[in-house]
């Protein structure tokens, strides 16, 4: 294995499926499916929600945000995955590799935020339906857009300009196919317990802070549901979360695995980093269209006149 000197300005080397590398051609074509998937779902979930009117509500809102952070995820690891697995080629610079590890961390806090501020709206719809508009104005919704990007690039600013300090004179191979915080981190010869526990803290502070709020979101969610005499009226009002409680799962879940095995997993096989770095970030941009087209009628009526703009098979299936 190479040594390089010491440098603040290294080439890194990224890293496919290790052990795999002879089947990387044939490796490509489900990631290719899996990032055409996601890229087109999420997508087409923002023409929807931005060319239908009936999906000018605050709920919508949120869901196209979720899209939108997905895209990002998507864009800001596609092109060095890709590369690998067709053209072998892993090497990545510095800069190029702080700047793709401040979009995927970026795109990270800001979707763990759009999750909370979607379980916000859940709350707002189901404990106080007649003010839910007037709550949740246009102007509120941009505000709180505003507040997910801002919050990401503040905490995530520091990070790398503290890693911009640090000298690299180890190996240069990452063990992922992109720039990873505690990845790039653990290849320093220099100190990096600053690093190590603003990265913790930075991860505590968002997706940490926002799950506790979620779930709290959540018990006044149930208290409120409970509280409703009808049995059909409590059923509809679970129903309306479904969606939401399925994108936190597939997003934490991940996101909580990874860094555990970051932290914790030395002695894990080298491909189980691989395998839940590639989940934690293919999945939820794949699955979140997915489970709002299933789950989300409005979503289907509008996907259906995409398909079917005269309506016939529209009224056919909200008939049955």
């Amino acid at each position: 294995m190479p040594v390089f000197q010491n440098s603040t300005s290294p080439t890194f080397l990224l890293t496919g499926v290790p052990g795999l590398e002879w089947a990387h051609a044939w490796i490509s074509i489900p990631f290719s499916c899996l990032y055409l998937t996601a890229l087109s779902g999420n997508t087409l979930i923002l023409f929807v929600v931005f060319t239908e009117a009936s999906l000018h509500e605050p709920m919508y809102y949120f869901l196209s945000m979720l899209s939108t952070t997905d895209i990002g995820l998507c864009i800001s690891t596609m092109v060095t995955v890709l590369r690998i697995f067709w053209l072998n080629a892993q090497e990545i610079s510095f800069n190029a590799c702080l700047s793709q590890m401040f979009f995927i961390h970026l795109f990270t806090f800001m979707e763990s935020s759009v999750l909370l501020a979607m379980a916000f709206d859940r709350f707002v719809a189901i404990s106080n339906p007649l003010r839910y508009s007037t709550i949740l104005t246009h102007v509120r919704i941009a505000q709180i857009g505003m507040a997910v990007i801002i919050r990401g690039t503040v905490i995530l600013t520091p990070l790398v300009l503290l890693l911009k300090c640090l000298s690299f004179c180890h190996s240069h191979l990452l063990h992922h196919s992109y720039c990873f915080h505690p990845d790039v981190m653990k290849l320093s010869c220099s100190d990096t317990k600053i690093n190590s526990v603003f990265g913790l803290t930075a991860i505590i502070s968002t997706a940490g802070v926002d799950s506790i709020f979620i779930m709290l979101s959540y018990i006044l969610i149930i208290h409120s549901v409970l509280s409703i005499a009808s049995s059909e009226e409590r059923k509809k009002a679970f129903s309306t979360c479904i969606s939401h409680v399925t994108a936190v799962a597939i997003f934490y879940i991940p996101l909580i695995s990874l860094s555990f095995v970051h932290r914790f997993g030395k002695h894990a096989p080298p491909y189980v980093p691989t395998l839940i770095a590639n989940i934690y970030l293919l999945i939820p941009p794949v699955m979140n269209p997915i489970i709002y087209s299933v789950k989300t009628k409005k979503i289907q009526k509008a996907l259906l006149k995409l398909v079917c703009p005269k309506g016939p098979c529209i009224q056919q299936l909200f008939q049955r």
